[in-house]
């Protein structure tokens, strides 16, 4: 997850490292380096009134990693655009994708200073394929379009990757203008990704994320699996259609799938 309300041109911005921020939080339950004290207390805060914050956080990375492993291998696309980023970790979008096919071209879009530090300094790209970062706020598509073109070509099918951002949008309508204004761009055989946090699964999880967002860091706004779904609209819903992350075309050597407080799909454009 990583948060809209930078400003745009935020990489030259100071990093704040006396409030949390998700990004970073997100880091810390995923099991990494890159976050401050600031960011592992509000993590533990988190974790103490919902514990299963953790396996949100994993189950969403791993479906984000079998959503490029079927757009990659099963149905041969070749760029991605990954809005929001987060801070780098294992199987991140470029790595998957290129280990399947090494000619693949990713761009990832982020606002937060620190993000986009560690992804120049550690997000190589295979000689035959590409990979570009953008300093850009979700709520302006027009200007990721513009910049992700110097990379990506839109006249061919291209994946675009929106995991635990639109959240941080807090009007819906909003949201929805975004993910339609990017997917207009797009041609026909273009794939959307979408996962978000859901609301009327895990009253826990609401009562934990419902109190972050009161503690003054940027708000992360959990939406229904109607709402979720109605995201994917006009698109063609790859099956199972949007269920809980680790419902959707689960690895054969995998626990049994739980429905949990994190629901995704992914969807072909006509």
């Amino acid at each position: 997850m990583t948060d809209p309300a930078t400003a745009p041109g935020s990489a030259q911005q100071k990093i704040d490292t006396s409030v949390p921020h998700s990004a970073r939080i997100w880091n810390y339950w995923l099991g990494g380096k890159d976050n401050y004290p600031v960011d592992e207390g509000a993590g533990d805060a988190y974790t103490a009134v919902f514990p299963g914050i953790v396996t949100i956080a994993r189950s969403s990375r791993a479906f984000l990693r079998r959503n490029i492993t079927y757009l990659a291998g099963e149905q041969g696309i070749r760029q991605f655009l990954d809005i929001g980023t987060g801070l780098p970790t294992a199987d991140n979008t470029h790595q998957v994708a290129q280990r399947i096919a090494p000619e693949s071209r990713i761009v990832y879009v982020d606002n937060d200073p620190m993000v986009l530090a560690h992804a120049r300094a550690l997000l190589y790209s295979t000689p035959e394929g590409a990979t570009a970062y953008v300093d850009a706020n979700v709520l302006e598509p027009e200007r990721i379009l513009k910049a992700a073109s110097d990379t990506l070509d839109f006249s061919r099918p291209t994946a675009l990757i929106l995991s635990n951002i639109l959240g941080h949008i807090a009007d819906y309508k909003e949201a929805r203008s975004v993910v339609d204004r990017l997917m207009s761009a797009l041609p026909s055989g273009s794939y959307l990704s979408v996962n978000d946090g859901s609301r009327g699964i895990d009253p826990e999880f609401e009562r934990a994320q419902d109190g972050y967002n009161s503690s003054g860091a940027v708000p992360y706004n959990l939406r229904t699996v109607e709402e979720i779904t109605s995201f994917f609209d006009g698109l063609e819903l790859v099956e199972p259609g949007v269920v809980s992350v680790q419902q959707w075309r689960p690895d054969e050597d995998a626990p049994e799938a739980q429905v949990i407080a994190e629901h995704g799909g992914l969807a072909r454009k006509p």
